[in-house]
């Protein structure tokens, strides 16, 4: 955080610009003295893209840059994986790729991804500007495109593009609103000065986050490394230890046995989909495997069909009991904290109920192991979509220390991942310092609020 905070400090000391004049446009408020408030069709060339991701036969082969390739990227370089397409002559001179360009997104799922901009620093012989983009050139040199590709950036600026995108499951922005979008132009050698400033600090600080996230990475490994070690070795490290007789499994504790699964639990798999009241059935919400995430359960998009009576009592999830994908990424498994009140399960899904007062947790955190090592997936068949079945979850083998040990590895993790979890909570707090801080500095500098000519070496 406190790197957050020294650039935030720092970002109040910039000084503003000598002189400022009212703009004439209420959002934009107050603008620099010099500066011009133009509509972009006076300053630049648009073109919406029609080249799509076909070949067509007797059209020249041409890379393609395309939506994720702008989406994903600030600037449009040789080394991104372009696609290949086809393209006409016309298709090939107008939407060529050189250097100056600035390509945005005109075509999203959301309103939100509309106007997302890339700059091309360089001519690109051979790429051309795909399908659901807007080409974007500058028509004189007044206009420098890094300063256009920022301005994009700034969400008081950017905001324009996303209003005026029209539609319900998708949307999109035409050429005329692009075209009498609002663009702020300073002098030509200004808005070099700021595509300068803004490229050296948002680079700082993209590396800056990239290392925090990096940080955040570790994080997880040692998470990871603290249920490996407590559930398979103890808290012991003085125990002496034998081999377990499962090769993947290595050695375990020498007082500790090491059993099927079948002999400390009740595994039931789910009831297979019924769309129809078969006569005196109950409606009621039940669990897929796309409801089970790595040790809780996603409640946000819960189904339901129709169970017996009987069915009521064989497939009803109990507080604690273990929950388990049988498809998908097999094995995942969550546990079940009574989210809601009442709940059934699908035949994707394994309920799985400890016996003898062993610790559902304890075995929650050794199946996050086994699937961190990969050892569900080696145990089902992939010759089509993976099952990890009733019969094969019963055999596999699971260390299981006294029941007092359970609960005291169980402690420990849990005291562990809290220490972790608020370590890690407080990097992405500064992350997300960092990345509020990177957005209004780009905003106050393309709208002239902090002057930056003397930051630039």
């Amino acid at each position: 955080m406190r790197a957050g905070a020294s650039m935030t400090s720092a970002a109040r000391s910039w000084k503003p610009y000598p002189a400022y004049k009212d703009s004439g446009v209420e959002w934009l408020g107050k603008v620099p003295e010099g500066w011009k408030v133009q509509k972009l069709k006076h300053v630049v060339k648009v073109n919406l893209s029609n080249v799509d991701k076909k070949s067509n036969e007797g059209e020249t082969t041409v890379k393609l840059c395309n939506y994720v390739d702008v989406y994903y990227n600030d600037y449009i370089t040789p080394d991104l994986d372009f696609m290949e397409a086809t393209a006409s002559p016309d298709q090939i001179d107008k939407f060529t790729l050189r250097g100056g360009d600035v390509i945005i997104t005109k075509d999203s799922e959301s309103w939100e991804d509309i106007a997302v901009p890339a700059y091309v620093p360089a001519n690109l012989n051979g790429v051309i500007c795909g399908y659901h983009l807007a080409h974007i050139r500058p028509n004189n040199l007044d206009i420098d495109g890094e300063y256009l590709f920022w301005s994009f950036c700034a969400p008081r600026l950017n905001h324009q593009f996303r209003v005026e995108a029209h539609g319900i499951t998708r949307f999109g922005i035409g050429k005329y609103s692009i075209d009498n979008s609002l663009l702020l132009v300073p002098s030509i050698n200004d808005q070099k000065y700021i595509a300068r400033f803004l490229d050296d600090r948002t680079r700082k600080i993209d590396s800056l986050i990239e290392k925090k996230q990096k940080l955040i990475e570790l994080l997880k490994e040692e998470r990871a490394a603290v249920i490996n070690q407590a559930v398979t070795k103890g808290l012991d490290p003085r125990a002496p230890m034998r081999d377990s007789g499962v090769e993947w499994l290595g050695e375990v504790q020498e007082k500790w046995e090491v059993k099927k699964l079948k002999h400390i639990a009740e595994i039931v798999l789910g009831k297979m989909l019924t769309n129809d009241d078969k006569g005196g059935y109950f409606y009621k919400p039940y669990l897929r495997a796309q409801n089970i995430s790595w040790q809780k359960v996603n409640t946000e998009d819960i189904k339901q069909m129709w169970f017996s009576e009987k069915e009521l009592e064989q497939y009803r999830v109990k507080l604690n009991d273990l929950l388990v994908s049988e498809g998908g990424e097999v094995g995942r498994t969550a546990i079940w904290n009574n989210v809601i009140k009442e709940c059934y399960i699908q035949n994707s899904v394994h309920k799985v109920t400890m016996l003898n007062g062993n610790n559902p947790y304890y075995f929650l955190y050794l199946f996050f192991l086994y699937g961190q090592m990969g050892y569900f997936d080696s145990i089902v068949s992939k010759v089509s979509i993976a099952h990890l079945t009733r019969e094969k979850l019963k055999e596999v083998f699971c260390p299981v220390p006294s029941i007092t040990e359970q609960n005291q590895i169980v402690q420990y993790i849990e005291y562990e991942h809290a220490k972790i979890d608020r370590a890690a909570s407080t990097i992405e707090k500064e992350i997300e310092l960092l990345q509020e801080y990177r957005t209004a500095l780009i905003s106050e500098a393309v709208t002239g609020k902090i002057d930056v000519r003397e930051e630039v070496v």
